[in-house]
């Protein structure tokens, strides 16, 4: 912020001054004090040629004078955004609100994690699978969060229940691991040294494989098969072997770029590579011993973004409610319910969102009751995670909200605020 900076470089200047003239003080008060020399002789100490690099020193007061200022105004500005909450200090940076609201007279308690990114600098966001050597699994929100050293948790995108594969587009440390379905909703996460950025859009999958002259469009990567015309991807994270082949289909399994089985069944995915799975017209064209080329990209076309995560449908566009739920498919998710949400604000703070539900005490948001309530908190874009029994934010080894199954139940993926 403006106000800010302005007020950095007046302390900046402040300390500088201070510090250069008391080193010009004692050196003055140094070189006038008289030194008895041998022999009873008397003489003066020659002028010492003294020159010191003050940036340093005022460069650190100043950075922990413009830490702690920043500290007590994110203190002041969640005291006032929330007057009649429950506040905790997580860590530097980072608040846990708890409060009630009333919708038609009935009761929602709400949970809220506010991240001021300046301060807490010392912590990632990121997505975080239930394993991490494969897709099919699920597990509690504190074992993903331990295991990854998170101070906050958040369930994340939605998933396929029997096995715990995502469904839609995941991104973790720039690996794309599942591709969106139905153009969904995602959030990029963008990281220039300190700097984290956000950005949210409805994101389509936008990858080629080339085979010498000939281009093919990939449909997706790690996804359950929506039609036979599809051309997918499946590397070792979706498990040590491909689904099955759909009718008149064919696959190939690739590693070091280059074409090493072809067959009509489910093949091995070798380590390191990848089996493509399609119609038997179009796969038959890439023979063995091939060598081939994959480029995964998204459009947006999202350059240097770190991780994605994915959800549905928005809840904020542009600094205006915003929810697209026909054109995302995501009509059965209407109604009251527990929810989860995160969103980012001008200010560039991010925020996480559990809305407990489905209890006398706590009745649940409506999905535009949701995006009103995101946009009231400030978020300039805002989105919404898998929630119903889902639903669960963990804050320093706690479960801070009431899931219908104590604990909450196994999750495939979780978004968290982790040890950098």
């Amino acid at each position: 912020m403006d106000t800010l900076t302005f007020g950095e470089i007046n302390y900046r200047k402040f300390f500088e001054t201070a510090i250069e003239v008391s080193i010009i003080g004692v050196l003055i008060f140094a070189q006038s004090i008289p030194i008895l020399a041998w022999e009873e002789r008397i003489a003066n100490v020659t002028p010492l040629q003294v020159k010191i690099d003050t940036g340093p020193i005022s460069e650190e007061f100043t950075n922990t004078f413009s830490k702690e200022k920043r500290q007590e105004e994110f203190n002041d500005r969640i005291r006032k955004k929330y007057p009649k909450a429950a506040i905790t200090d997580v860590t530097s940076g980072v608040k846990h609100i708890k409060l009630i609201r009333y919708y038609n007279n009935r009761p929602v308690r709400i949970n809220i994690i506010e991240v001021d990114n300046k301060l807490g600098q010392n912590y990632k966001l990121k997505p975080a699978l239930a394993s991490n050597s494969t897709l099919k699994a699920k597990n509690t929100i504190r074992t993903i969060a331990t295991r990854e050293k998170a101070i906050v948790a958040l369930n994340g995108t939605f998933f396929k229940p029997q096995t715990g594969v995502p469904l839609g587009t995941l991104m973790i440390n720039n690996k794309m691991y599942t591709g969106p379905i139905y153009d969904r909703v995602a959030m990029g996460i963008f990281e220039n040294g300190s700097v984290v950025s956000y950005d949210i859009k409805r994101v389509q999958f936008n990858t080629e494989i080339k085979v010498g002259e000939k281009i093919f469009k990939v449909d997706n990567i790690n996804q359950p098969r929506m039609l036979s015309t599809y051309l997918l991807i499946y590397t070792p994270e979706w498990g040590s072997t491909s689904p099955a082949t759909p009718k008149y289909g064919m696959q190939i399994a690739v590693k070091d770029k280059k074409v090493i089985a072809i067959s009509s069944q489910s093949i091995k995915i070798p380590e390191g590579g990848y089996v493509l799975s399609g119609p038997e017209k179009i796969v038959s064209q890439i023979a063995l011993g091939k060598k081939v080329e994959l480029n995964i990209k998204t459009n947006p076309e999202w350059k240097n973004v770190k991780h994605i995560i994915s959800g549905g449908p928005y809840l904020v566009k542009n600094g205006q409610p915003f929810v697209d739920v026909t054109e995302e498919k995501l009509n059965s998710i209407g109604g009251r319910n527990p929810r989860s949400a995160i969103g980012y604000t001008a200010d560039n703070d991010f925020i996480f969102v559990a809305v407990d539900g489905r209890e006398g005490s706590s009745v649940g948001m409506s999905l535009w009751e949701l995006a009103e309530f995101m946009h009231s908190l400030g978020c300039v874009n805002a989105m919404n995670l898998d929630g119903g029994g889902s639903t669960v934010m963990y804050v320093k080894g706690q479960i801070v909200n009431n899931p219908a199954f104590k604990g909450g139940i196994a999750l495939s993926n979780a978004l968290v605020l982790a040890e950098d």
